[in-house]
């Protein structure tokens, strides 16, 4: 089995089953484990990605509305490590490259070939670690690897309970301001917050600054999709302009946490769990293995 994975989750799920050696290629945003970067990259964004937030937002906005491709993908190199698997995803148009995204590039890759995965809640996450074992004819390893994940999530949810449950925010983009929905508010349950502003197994969507003003949560967890935690502190000077920034309850407290959103919050692989422990280290102090703060969020 030779894959070609062109979704960072589906890269970590293949690894996690100890299927590594199967991949042959994989997108530009793989990068876990760290030595999938070695392997060839078989796509690209088709815009200039460093630019602000706000702007990413517009350009990705152009370009849905004229059809234009927000991804390049590399047919020919894909040909020619001789794939028999290619995995995407097709939950979100605009997060990583779907199976429309392969036909409309021109693939020759026949459409059997080619695996999407869905991830709106983590039942959807263990189902597509499930599929990707199947697909590589290690169904019992996927079955054992969802069973230790639920295990680790419900030592979150133990340990957690008796604390009080503070009220939490979650963004994952800033201009505009986009609530994090999707299986994030599965993560704030189990590390016993309380979330008050997105809507679980649904997508994210824009909200007004004005929802995160009138909810005032104790803690604010800022993560934006894509943005490793240097460039989510580069967002800060974004929010510190916002209208009444300075009064909110999590920023007087020193309770707005920067956070890793491409490794941890916005991926649906093999960080979800760890995220959830992430969130237990900010909202109680609970500490899973190796302290996160400074590495994968900090306080602002």
């Amino acid at each position: 089995m030779r894959v070609v994975s062109l979704l960072a989750s589906g890269t970590e799920i293949v690894c996690a089953l100890g299927m590594g050696e199967a991949l042959v290629g994989r997108s530009h945003e793989c990068d876990s484990p760290s030595w999938v970067k070695g392997l060839p990259s078989c796509s690209a964004p088709t815009f200039d990605v460093t630019m602000s937030s706000a702007e990413i937002d517009r350009e990705v906005s152009r370009r849905m509305r004229a059809c234009e491709p927000l991804y390049l993908i590399d047919n020919e190199l894909i040909l020619a490590l001789k794939a028999d698997l290619l995995i995407a995803q097709e939950h979100c148009e605009v997060c990583a490259i779907t199976p429309g995204n392969v036909r409309e590039s021109g693939s020759a890759i026949p459409a059997e070939q080619v695996m999407a995965l869905t991830s709106g809640s983590m039942t959807g996450i263990y189902e597509g670690i499930v599929q990707v074992a199947r697909a590589l004819g290690v169904e019992e390893r996927g079955h054992e690897l969802v069973r230790v994940e639920k295990a680790r999530l419900a030592a979150v949810a133990e340990r957690c309970a008796g604390k009080r449950a503070p009220t939490v925010v979650m963004v994952e983009w800033t201009a505009p301001i986009y609530a994090m929905a999707n299986w994030g508010p599965e993560l704030v349950d189990a590390a016993n917050g309380r979330l008050l502003i997105g809507n679980r197994g649904q997508h994210s969507a824009a909200i007004g600054w004005e929802a995160v003003q009138t909810a005032d949560p104790e803690v604010l967890v800022v993560a934006p999709c894509g943005y490793d935690l240097k460039r989510t502190l580069a967002e800060r000077a974004v929010l510190e302009a916002l209208p009444g920034w300075g009064e909110m309850r999590a920023v007087r407290a020193g309770r707005v946490a920067y956070a890793d959103g491409n490794l941890y919050f916005n991926r649906s692989g093999m960080t979800v769990t760890r995220t959830a422990e992430i969130l237990a280290e900010m909202l109680h102090g609970e500490m899973f293995g190796e302290r996160s703060e400074g590495d994968a969020w900090c306080w602002a």
